[in-house]
């Protein structure tokens, strides 16, 4: 049982005696974490029970206190700071807890009675051009998401949807069959995303050409944006795509296929180098006639309107919202027509789903907060439970990235110059000289991956965020580096011990290092349960961060293998054995690696 369900019942019993016609109950009972500067090793919140009572929070909290020193042996000690409870626990608690959980092959996993089936959408590409620093943000967090809902208990699904069709698309293809010159990955020597994303730069520079010419020769700037010829060209693309789609043929057709396939190669191998997967692709040119559909159906019903120019819109007014367009005048599609397609059929797909979450940046918070009302609207029940996991955007030094200007900061050239930084920050530590040039790779490219995965999941996903390359990599800071290192040199310390561990004698003495790393090992489940519970990485991977401290305070302060004590050896041996397995685990939600030698 942890600590706070063993206290909860006793601060009941200590409330009823300081207000016996009053009730405490679970919710208004809180605990955080003592800090640092009080004595203590957990602390009750007293400000809601005092609001309760009546009374001031430090006579309470001082009443409390007193009432669990003398009623229960698991409390030596207590403390009150401002309406503070700082609780002092019996060293031989948290000796009985640690033995509890040493021999726990899946320490750490849920088990719940009643699991539920999730599915986790992240990744969600364009075609029209190779994925970036944002993706990775996006992907690494709906990985991470998806991996600690496992550890949760939950059955989960991890899917994405390739955004395959469109005028973003039709904009790459008309750039290229206007200036393409018959050019292939094969031919260009560039990866297929990387050579569709450069046309779409193309697209943006020769529209904004045009713009300029037109507004030179009179017309207006609203005009010009308007009547682009290169713009006129890509709408009507995307308008005889989709009739060459219903038909199954056509020449914007095949060359559609050609241009994607060159992508979807490029991505393919972008994903192997993140470490991500799915277990299931949807696109959007399978589900936006299924949104269609439905869009005609909510305007049969009254669900929807439909405008003089014969687009379908949506009239969200009474819900403090606006008007949204469904259905263009021409018939196409938006994206929200997708949207509504790819959700139902996903529930089609999964009946038994419980929930789904949409791993999506916070510039698109009011499209799914729209969407999913509109499934409401259509009656399904199910859209209640659909989840935004919105995130901020990752800027970058010299701005925000803008991809038809060619301004990202491409996927596959950052994890290589992460790699290079490794390598270089190696050098001049003198890390490594003993290993050979395969093992110096594999831990370049472990030490540039765990570096990025961890700068961009330690940050709340709901914030904004500046990436700093260098930052991220010192192997003395808030890092993965950091957490790697740690991980390896407990490694090499089990691995010289040659001890044979045992439970530990309840009545063995901690020093102040030894529990504070236990206290942390034992918070392990509930950092897994709260991660799962906010859709937060950050929150496990800040934990892995003050585990690793932790212990690089007992390694520096606490000997090990020179122990002459048996009982306390093998204690120190069993906190290194199951804090490398924290690590290992928690370094593994975040799809971490956690080199067994550094």
């Amino acid at each position: 049982m942890s600590i706070i369900a063993t206290l909860t019942p006793l601060i009941q019993q200590a409330f009823s005696v300081i207000h016996p016609s009053q009730v405490l109950t679970d919710a208004q009972i809180q605990f955080q974490q003592t800090r640092k500067e009080f004595k203590g090793d957990i602390t009750l919140v007293v400000f809601p029970i005092a609001k309760t009572a009546g009374k001031s929070p430090d006579e309470v909290a001082m009443s409390i206190g007193e009432f669990l020193k003398e009623h229960s042996p698991l409390i030596v000690g207590f403390n009150v700071v401002k309406g503070f409870l700082n609780l002092e626990v019996h060293e031989a608690y948290f000796v009985s807890q640690f033995n509890a959980i040493i021999h726990q092959p899946d320490y750490g996993q849920w088990k719940p009675a009643q699991p539920k089936t999730i599915m986790v959408e992240y990744s969600s590409p364009n075609t029209n051009k190779p994925l970036h620093l944002g993706h990775l943000r996006n992907n690494f967090l709906g990985y991470s998401v998806a991996e600690i809902l496992k550890a949760n208990g939950h059955r989960v699904h991890k899917v994405q949807i390739i955004n395959d069709r469109g005028i973003h698309i039709c904009k790459s293809m008309v750039a290229w069959r206007r200036y393409g010159n018959g050019e292939t990955p094969a031919s260009s020597g560039l990866k297929g995303d990387k050579l569709v994303g450069k046309y779409y730069v193309i697209f943006d520079q020769q529209y904004k050409a045009e713009i300029n010419e037109a507004i030179a020769s009179g017309q207006s700037k609203e005009w010009a944006e308007k009547n682009a010829p290169i713009l006129l060209e890509a709408q009507e693309m995307l308008r005889q795509w989709e009739e060459q789609h219903l038909a199954g043929n056509g020449a914007v057709l095949d060359l559609w296929k050609t241009m994607n396939g060159w992508v979807y190669q490029g991505f393919e191998q972008t994903y192997r180098e993140m470490g991500v997967d799915f277990d299931q692709l949807y696109y959007e040119s399978d589900t936006y006639l299924l949104g269609k559909e439905e869009v005609l159906k909510g305007l049969e019903k009254g669900v929807f309107f439909q405008k003089e120019d014969g687009s379908v819109w949506v009239d969200l007014t009474p819900d403090g919202l606006d008007e949204k367009l469904l259905l263009r005048g021409d018939g196409t599609a938006v994206y929200m027509t997708q949207d509504i397609g790819t959700a139902i059929l996903r529930y089609k797909d999964q009946p038994e789903l419980s929930q789904l979450i949409y791993t999506v940046g916070n510039e698109q918070d009011y499209h799914f907060k729209v969407l999913f009302l509109i499934l409401q609207k259509l009656g399904f029940e199910w859209a209640k439970e659909c989840h935004h996991l919105s995130y901020g955007m990752v800027d970058l030094p010299t701005g925000k990235m803008k991809s038809r200007e060619g301004t990202v900061v491409d996927a596959d050239d950052l994890m290589a110059e992460m790699r290079d930084t490794a390598r270089q920050i190696s050098g001049e530590n003198g890390k490594f000289e003993d290993a050979t040039e395969q093992e110096r790779n594999i831990l370049f490219d472990q030490l540039g991956k765990g570096a990025l995965k961890y700068f961009l999941l330690k940050v709340d996903p709901k914030k904004r965020m500046l990436f700093n390359p260098a930052e991220s990599i010192d192997f003395a800071g808030h890092t993965g580096p950091f957490i790697q290192y740690t991980h390896a040199r407990i490694r090499s310390i089990i691995r010289k011990s040659n001890q044979e561990l045992h439970a530990l004698p309840e009545h063995i003495h901690l020093n102040a290092s030894e529990r504070d790393v236990i206290k942390t090992l034992l918070k392990f489940p509930d950092i897994i349960a709260e991660a799962g519970s906010t859709y937060s990485p950050a929150v496990l991977a800040n934990y892995l961060f003050e585990l690793a401290k932790d212990f690089n305070q007992l390694y520096q302060t606490t000997p090990i293998l020179k122990e002459a004590d048996p009982a306390l050896l093998s204690l120190r041996l069993q906190i290194c054995r199951l804090t490398a397995q924290v690590i290992q685990r928690g370094t593994a939600l975040l799809g971490i690696e956690a080199p067994e030698r550094m």
